[in-house]
């Protein structure tokens, strides 16, 4: 592009502006490249923009989060493997088992949704992504809120003439989890049907890139999944806290309380984390958060068991778990 000078019979030349470009000598306007396009160092041609998303090929942090990501997996598989074999000890036994095995079924599935974040994104699997991790997350947390509110019911009727026997049933940590979890399923549900997740091409964040990213199409959705998870892993920890220090017969409480504030951590930090970034790092903030979490779950909840289990097993007694050894 000429640039005028002191004299009137002279020019000369000076770069294109950003996004544009010239490929004519001595030509006095340049040609703005294409959305999709960008000028190269010479700015004498338009070039494909990068795209940018977290790829399997080019970058080694997919490969991080996926050997991770099935390392979760396999360790969450060989503890449901020790529960089913030592399913009928005292420890397994303890607190509704059949609530550890979904508990250990969601955390598995959270691991392997990891998946879904990674390679290229499109509309399906922007749609799976932002409401899988939502609905296994409310599952676990759903099953721990309702191993801890038997906690509480059980020593409560253990009181001669309680009220509390009557809500001591086989069916009330079911009841817990089925209506706490639909609930959520209802929220993506309405979510996918009235503005869902799709794909989306950002041009304007970064000269010469476009990010190939999930719009969440309503926020407000969004943030009501998050919110409501949020909402269920604080009652959870309220509730274990408070029934911490029952008798040892009920000690998986402590265990709750620890695997609550862990995952309440992962998710307080992750927010401003995940609002401050773009493009791959803002990806890469939601699976550091879900694989964060499930270990979370998975280590304070099932480890010391597997510890006793496999290491002290005169422990895994009833009447060590009673608190009543003998001599």
């Amino acid at each position: 592009m000429a640039r005028p000078t002191i004299h009137t019979c002279c020019y000369d030349c000076v770069p294109c502006p950003e996004g544009e470009m010239s490929n004519i000598t001595d030509s006095d306007n340049c040609i703005e490249c294409q959305s999709d396009e960008w000028p190269n160092e010479k700015r004498d041609r338009c070039l494909p923009k990068v795209m940018e998303f977290i790829s399997y090929q080019n970058d080694t942090i997919a490969s991080a989060f996926s050997c991770v990501s099935v390392f979760g997996c396999l360790v969450t598989g060989f503890i449901f493997g020790i529960f089913i074999f030592y399913r009928d000890t005292p420890i397994v036994k303890a607190n509704n088992r059949n609530l550890s095995y979904l508990l250990l079924v969601s955390i598995i599935l959270s691991f392997l949704s990891v998946f879904l974040f990674l390679g290229r994104p499109n509309d399906v699997t922007c749609r799976l992504r932002e409401t899988s991790f939502g609905i296994f997350f409310s599952v676990a947390v759903s099953s721990l809120l309702a191993k801890t509110v038997m906690v509480c019911v059980a020593f409560k009727s253990t009181k001669p003439g309680s009220p509390w026997r009557k809500g001591l049933s086989v069916k009330l940590p079911y009841t817990i989890v089925s209506l706490c979890s639909s609930f959520q399923a209802l929220i993506c549900i309405i979510w996918l049907s009235i503005s869902p997740p799709f794909q989306d091409l950002d041009t304007d964040s970064y000269p010469g890139k476009i990010i190939i990213q999930c719009n969440e199409g309503s926020d407000i959705w969004f943030y009501s999944m998050l919110g409501y998870l949020g909402l269920l892993a604080a009652v959870s920890l309220v509730l274990a806290f408070m029934v911490r220090t029952l008798p040892d017969s009920f000690n998986e409480a402590k265990y709750i309380t620890f695997s609550m504030l862990v995952f309440c951590s992962v998710w307080i930090s992750m927010i401003p984390a995940y609002l401050s970034t773009r493009g791959k790092n803002m990806v890469a903030v939601e699976i550091f958060a879900v694989m964060a979490s499930s270990a979370g779950l998975l280590g304070c909840v099932f480890f010391p068991k597997c510890f006793i289990i496999l290491f002290r097993s005169e422990m895994n007694r009833k009447a060590d778990l009673l608190g009543k050894r003998k001599n």
